[in-house]
């Protein structure tokens, strides 16, 4: 099972609205399993990320006004990508590991980008 990554609205009722997502476009926040050994990791806590860690306990719900915030957080990560990368479990080599939290990061960070436009938020669940 993979962790997915979506861009929301907020409805005038506060109901959260999922925005469609071309069926080509890859959403991956990476696997299931990256809650604790990745996003929860000590090695992204230490770097004194707040939001990805989230993931650890629950879904991540980052609201119109935390999205800026979220980019910084990516931005960090992206800064410690070797690092992450050594200091989280991973089934494959160190390289591929490392390819694929970079990869993870990047549609993380697009759909940051997106939300900015619209006023909206990212959903990673």
């Amino acid at each position: 099972m993979s962790l997915l990554v979506e861009v929301f609205v907020r409805e005038p009722d506060g109901k959260l609205r999922l925005l469609d997502v071309p069926a080509d476009v890859y959403q991956s926040g990476g696997f299931e399993s990256w809650r604790t050994t990745v996003w929860g990791s000590e090695s992204v806590r230490a770097l004194g990320a707040r939001l990805l860690p989230r993931l650890a306990d629950a879904d991540l719900h980052v609201e119109a006004g935390e999205v800026p915030a979220l980019l910084r957080e990516v931005a960090l990560l992206r800064a410690h990508l070797d690092a992450i990368a050594a200091g989280t479990e991973r089934p494959r080599t160190l390289a591929e590991h490392r390819a694929g939290i970079e990869d993870r990061l990047r549609i993380i960070e697009e759909s940051a980008h997106k939300a900015l436009e619209i006023g909206g938020g990212v959903l990673i669940w």
